[in-house]
């Protein structure tokens, strides 16, 4: 539709209909049955003729069901005005990628803009029209259960992802979206909620939040991003659905963003909970007030917008640019031509989980994975020439897709144990679970377990299955353990203050080590665990995420060497939990631990831990021998660029994946600058024996910051630059900005 027809249209809306256009409802509201609508109305307090103008649906897929609701909606329209369905679609439809913690340890966005495109045609083949992604929230406490939904701790890295996934989404041809609408959430600052508890308040500087959290969401909303979600946290003391600040003028003025803001579930009504709102009445002006254009699943945009215009409180206009806002993303997915998106079940049926599809994901997968321990090259397994027994409670379990995959299958998933069975022969390879997955399961009822799941298994039962699995891994040579958080451990709602593995699968593990045999370690986590302990118990660890529909493939191929491990931590590990926050990019303080003038005990360092963490940010292990040398500057003295070189060797007779990162350090700055930043990385695929330069650009802007007066920009002086293939162990040179 042209903008002059479309403009007619809001012109000649009622204000009903125009208030109907801020409201998105959940499915339960469009059934069929006109008595299983009556609770949800209740509960809003809203009226059917609201439910019959609401411009949106939450969380409803399917080509049949978003059919049925679109035909039946349109038939009441006056305008014709086609519903949004809009759902939470983090990591894959039907085809389940690894969570996006394992998809920042690819270190490959251009392989990530691929598996979104896979999400974005899966879902519009199921009738979605926006998805709530990307999640970009730096976060830096594994305390947070959404560190699942991140990319990781780095603003550079998080920014190159969030610029691939809204690209793959929306797959923009001709100024139309021929993949869906991508919604950036959380904005802003969500991953930075106090002690990892999720819905907490964060309170930190402006240049902290411009500078670590803010470039990810611009990195989206640059790359054209056509919704953005509020957080539910609250930002110098204003929950951020009723920011000016961080909405109106942040967004929508500096950035230049003319898109949809859409609070998060429930967010405007909250902002009573949080206290800076009396009432309805107040948090609805609050959150037009800041541009918030829909409201999610509450009843304050339909009972509070009118009154507060009627009693001069409210702009209408503020109203009309909202729905315009609306209107306008209907237009650009082609809704107003085709309803249904073309949508059907003949089309879903043929796009979901394709053979191509599930290709994509393993290559993925095998990306993502992580290889944290090898001591003494226990990996990879040799195939039938040792006795291999698996065990624990994610050996022949399906539930490798996360939280968060709403829409996909379990059925869909091979176990580990059957994908190592396609490696080995049944002589040389037995399955004992051993252990349960957790010693207790009662926070399972705040998600509505049944009695089965919230009930251990009864003494007898765990004793018998103890001493088969140690009856068993006598016999073995080599024992596989598939360990992990419950699914429910992680996610939305998912902080722990204790994140190391379960106690009942420690206690299995310490039973086991008794019988002296090879040790592996797979894990299976929405969030880096603590796994202090297990680094010095186990011979190889294998950091799997939850790794999706192809996880148990890919974890039995890199454990036989079909696929050399090639991801790189985004997120560092703790040595403990006491450490969080933790991450590579701290300040350095007047007292550091590597301090010349101030030695022992008046340092900032704990009494009883490092103050490293157990993995660093950029690590990760390989099959491969890889090392770098001979950096080199084309100057030392910086105007606009510098052009910078390393050598990579791969000195094995096995080829792989390597990343090359390269760090810098403002020695001298107006205000204290990180020890290093992660700038520039190039994943690199190495031949065996093989021998290359690598190239990197360090431009002026790269080393933009935040300085004293608040101006973005950079101060001549000295810097250090690193190189290296993880945040720590790196090459060093110098360098002055001119």
């Amino acid at each position: 539709m042209n903008e002059t027809d479309l403009k007619k249209i809001l012109k000649d809306l009622t204000w009903q209909e125009k208030v109907g256009q801020l409201i998105q409802l959940s499915g339960d509201f469009f059934s069929s049955e006109d008595a299983l609508t009556v609770g949800p109305k209740q509960k809003l307090g809203i009226t059917q003729e609201m439910v019959d103008l609401a411009g949106s649906v939450l969380n409803v897929a399917g080509a049949n069901k978003t059919r049925q609701i679109q035909e039946k909606w349109l038939q009441k329209s006056r305008h014709k005005i086609p519903l949004l369905f809009m759902a939470d679609i983090v990591y894959g439809y039907r085809t389940v990628f690894p969570i996006p913690l394992g998809l920042g340890a690819t270190w490959n966005p251009e392989l990530i803009e691929q598996a979104y495109k896979v999400t974005a045609a899966e879902s519009k083949a199921a009738g979605v029209h926006v998805t709530f992604a990307p999640m970009v929230d730096l976060v830096r406490d594994a305390r947070w259960g959404r560190c699942l939904e991140s990319t990781g701790e780095d603003a550079t890295l998080n920014a190159a992802f969030a610029r691939a996934m809204v690209t793959g989404l929306q797959h923009m041809e001709t100024g139309k979206i021929t993949g869906i609408a991508s919604c950036v959430k959380h904005f802003a600052a969500y991953g930075a909620a106090e002690g990892g508890r999720e819905y907490n308040t964060v309170d930190m500087s402006e240049r902290r939040l411009r500078e670590d959290y803010l470039p990810g969401y611009q990195a989206a909303v640059d790359a054209g991003s056509e919704l953005v979600m509020t957080s539910f946290n609250t930002y110098d003391g204003i929950p951020v659905t009723g920011s000016e600040f961080l909405l109106k003028q942040i967004l929508r003025e500096e950035w230049g963003f003319d898109g949809v803001i859409i609070s998060d579930y429930a967010a405007v009504q909250e902002l009573v909970a949080h206290g800076i709102a009396a009432n309805e009445k107040e948090a609805t002006l609050l959150a037009m007030k800041a541009t918030n254009d829909i409201d999610m699943k509450t009843g304050c945009y339909a009972k509070q917008l009118e009154p507060l215009v009627q009693e001069g409180k409210l702009d209408p206009g503020l109203i009309d640019e909202a729905v315009w806002r609306v209107l306008k993303l209907k237009n650009k997915l082609g809704l107003f031509e085709d309803p249904y998106r073309g949508a059907s079940s003949e089309r879903e049926r043929k796009a979901l989980l394709t053979e191509e599809n599930r290709d994509l994901a393993y290559q993925v997968a095998a990306q993502s994975m992580v290889l944290l321990e090898n001591k003494n090259n226990t990996l990879p397994l040799a195939k039938n020439e040792q006795k291999i027994l698996l065990v624990g409670p994610y050996g022949d379990n399906q539930n490798l897709i996360g939280l968060w995959a709403i829409h996909g299958n379990t059925s869909d998933v091979i176990t580990i144990k059957e994908a190592i069975s396609q490696h080995v022969s049944a002589s040389k390879f037995s399955y004992s679970a051993g252990c349960e997955m957790l010693s207790d399961y009662h926070f399972l009822g705040e998600f509505g377990g049944s009695k089965e799941q919230l009930e251990r298994m009864p003494l007898a039962e765990r004793k018998q299955a103890l001493a088969e699995a140690l009856e068993q891994g006598k016999q073995a040579d080599v024992i596989i353990y598939a360990m992990g958080e419950h699914t429910m451990q992680s996610g939305e709602a998912g902080s722990r203050t204790d994140i190391t593995l379960p106690d009942v699968q420690k206690e299995f593990i310490q039973e086991m080590l008794a019988l002296g045999k090879t040790n592996i370690l797979v894990t299976i986590s929405g969030r880096p665990l603590v796994l202090t302990e297990e680094a010095k118990q186990m011979d190889a660890i294998l950091q799997a995420w939850f790794p999706g529909t192809e996880g148990g493939r890919v974890i039995a191929d890199i454990l036989f060497g079909e696929i050399n491990p090639s991801g790189r931590l985004s997120m560092s590990f703790p040595y403990t939990a006491g450490q969080l926050p933790i991450y590579y990019n701290g300040f350095q303080t007047g007292r550091p631990l590597n301090s010349e003038t101030h030695k022992g005990r008046f340092v900032s360092k704990y009494l009883d831990s490092p103050n490293a963490p157990l993995y660093p940010f950029g690590y990760g292990l390989s099959y491969s021998d890889v090392e770098l040398s001979s950096l080199t500057l084309d100057t030392e003295e910086m105007v606009d660029q510098l052009h910078i070189g390393v050598q990579i060797k791969n000195n094995s007779s096995r080829g792989g994946f390597e990343t090359v990162q390269l760090y810098v350090q403002d020695i001298v700055g107006s205000v204290v600058r990180p020890t290093r930043e992660l700038k520039k990385f190039k994943k690199v695929y190495l031949k065996a024996q093989e021998n290359t330069a690598i190239h990197f650009t360090l431009t002026r802007e790269d080393l933009f910051y935040y300085t004293k007066k608040m101006d973005f920009t950079v101060e001549p002086g000295d810097f250090n630059l690193f190189v290296g293939l993880n945040s720590r162990d790196t090459l060093s040179a110098s360098f002055t900005l001119k």
